[in-house]
């Protein structure tokens, strides 16, 4: 996964559970699928430089062996922070001991208070495709200070990312710009090249992508992160899970209760067995209506006189002024300062996505605004839209998305679907409805999705957002709901994707450290002011 920008576009295809390449969204700055404007992070793919590449599938013990820690420190992480590899099964289904085993790359920054130290901490990345390791060198410090050096801070690489094994589609690259990869519908709302395009990259990823694709899911991970606990030699686990890694971590709260501890879910989607992936990229389409009006009071406000950025009156123009701008490009792109790749309305949608994922990235999208209707003006594509995203990094949200659910395969249903979610929600054009490669999946999902359930121990935290593009809050309900007395829910007037240790809201923050250093959740659900 590459630089900043990649690691950008990626956190893109996180839509965290707006679905990845399939529905999400980029954010503006890291690839850790967490909160703070993403910060920039090290690339999945060179801050574990411990971990050397590998054969694919390995032949490795069937028990988790020990783990042989290295230091592994970069640039702006924690001077601490080691890393090693952990093999496990390609496929738990298969009982040969020696079977082919898949390569993890997984991390650590221990304890800097071993008198304090209650326990090991497991964070869990978002996407699909979101770097454990990456996520770590980022947050590890902090994490540590907030909770009083309490925990050994871990994380992984899910496999098909940063230094774990990597899988492939073999896609061309016009196929993985992330407007293609993503179907966004023609301007006149026709999904005729979507439905091609979705059909060539679902072939190409079944005859490329073998075995190891077909290991992509969510219940894999699940396991893999169970694997990982045994190797540490812990009982059980704390876990902070942001986006998609919420499902990740309900998913596992559910199958192996006994193994957690004090269990943190920060910004969820609706867990829905029925839908899983495909529902939280439906439920996109409103979500990102309901984040839109911040962005246009901000770029509304007087204060941007001053900045060159207002760009209207009145917050109400902002929209209208939007979607126009994206109708008149549709008919008329403009030239970019990226050779060859112009600004499409599709692109200007994309980008308006990707910029609600955080307020910090609303002057860059003002600037490209501005730019895209000042005919004097070269537009400046933000990152993850100027360049495709990788083989690796397309396989792996294509796969765990489509390997986790079946999909729909009724291409005259997506049509009708497409039209009417065009008019309803034109922000999104009709994106969240339309078809994707999972139509042309071929294999049948290896395991059921989970049903989360009330049965287990009430040890979850889950901390929401109210106005998320990505993983909405009426969403993040239904998660509450299925969790029943096991989870309290605290509710932050945020607007962004992301809560704890991200935007700044010292109420919600303090309730999730409160919980990790005490074991202390409020007696109901509660709010936290913005």
């Amino acid at each position: 996964m590459t630089t900043h920008r990649a690691s950008t576009a990626l956190a893109a295809l996180s839509a965290a559970v707006a679905v990845a390449a399939l529905a999400g969204a980029v954010t503006p700055s890291a690839r850790a699928d967490g909160p703070s404007a993403r910060a920039s992070l090290p690339a999945p793919a060179t801050s574990a430089p411990s971990v050397s590449p590998a054969p694919s599938t390995p032949s490795a013990p069937s028990a988790p062996s020990a783990l042989d820690w290295k230091p592994c420190a970069v640039a702006g992480g924690p001077a601490a922070q080691e890393c090693a590899e952990l093999f496990v099964p390609l496929d738990y289904r298969d009982p040969d001991p020696d079977g082919p085993r898949v390569r993890l790359a997984v991390t650590r920054v221990r304890s800097d208070r071993p008198g304090e130290r209650r326990g090991t901490l497991l964070v869990i990345p978002g996407g699909p495709g979101s770097s454990g390791v990456a996520l770590v060198t980022g947050k590890g410090e902090r994490l540590q200070r907030e909770t009083g050096g309490r925990y050994d801070v871990v994380s992984l690489d899910p496999r098909g990312v940063g230094g774990s094994t990597k899988a492939s589609c073999g896609l061309a690259a016009e196929d993985r710009d992330l407007v293609h990869l993503r179907s966004w519908p023609a301007a006149d709302g026709s999904i005729t090249e979507n439905v091609a395009r979705s059909r060539r990259t679902a072939e190409a990823c079944v005859r490329n992508g073998g075995a190891m694709l077909r290991s992509l899911t969510t219940a894999n991970e699940v396991r893999d992160i169970d694997r990982f606990r045994q190797a540490l030699g812990e009982e059980k686990l704390s876990a902070w899970g942001s986006s998609y890694g919420t499902y990740v971590g309900a998913v596992y709260a559910q199958k192996y209760p006994r193994h957690t501890d004090r269990w943190v879910l920060d910004s969820s989607g609706d867990p829905d067995p029925s839908r899983v992936n495909r529902g939280w990229m439906q439920n996109m389409a409103r979500a990102v209506e309901d984040r839109f009006p911040d962005f246009a009071r901000w770029a509304a406000d007087p204060a941007r006189e001053a900045e060159g950025l207002r760009l209207a009156r009145e917050a109400r123009d902002v929209r209208p002024l939007v979607l126009d701008l994206a109708a008149r490009l549709d008919r008329e792109p403009r030239q970019t300062t990226t050779p060859g790749v112009p600004l499409t309305g599709n692109r200007l949608r994309q980008a308006v996505q990707m910029a609600l994922y955080s307020d910090n990235a609303f002057p860059r999208l003002a600037e490209l605004i501005r730019a895209a209707g000042d005919p004097a003006a070269e537009p400046v594509l933000p990152p993850g839209l100027d360049r495709p995203l990788s083989d690796q990094d397309a396989a792996v949200t294509i796969g765990v998305v489509c390997n986790d659910v079946r999909w729909p395969a009724s291409v005259p249903d997506y049509r009708r679907a497409v039209a009417i979610d065009r008019v309803k929600h034109p922000l999104t054009a009709g994106l969240p409805a339309n078809i994707t490669p999972c139509a042309f999946w071929k294999d049948t999902p290896a395991d059921r999705p989970t049903r989360i359930t009330d049965e287990g121990p009430s040890n979850i935290l889950m901390i929401q957002g109210l106005r998320d593009p990505s993983t909405p809050y009426f969403g993040a309900l239904k998660m509450r709901e299925a969790f029943g007395d096991r989870a309290r829910l605290v509710t932050v007037d945020h607007g962004g994707h992301g809560v704890y240790l991200g935007n700044g809201n010292a109420c919600g923050d303090r309730a999730v450290t409160r919980f990790l250093t005490t074991g202390k959740r409020p007696g109901q659900d509660t709010y936290c002011a913005g």
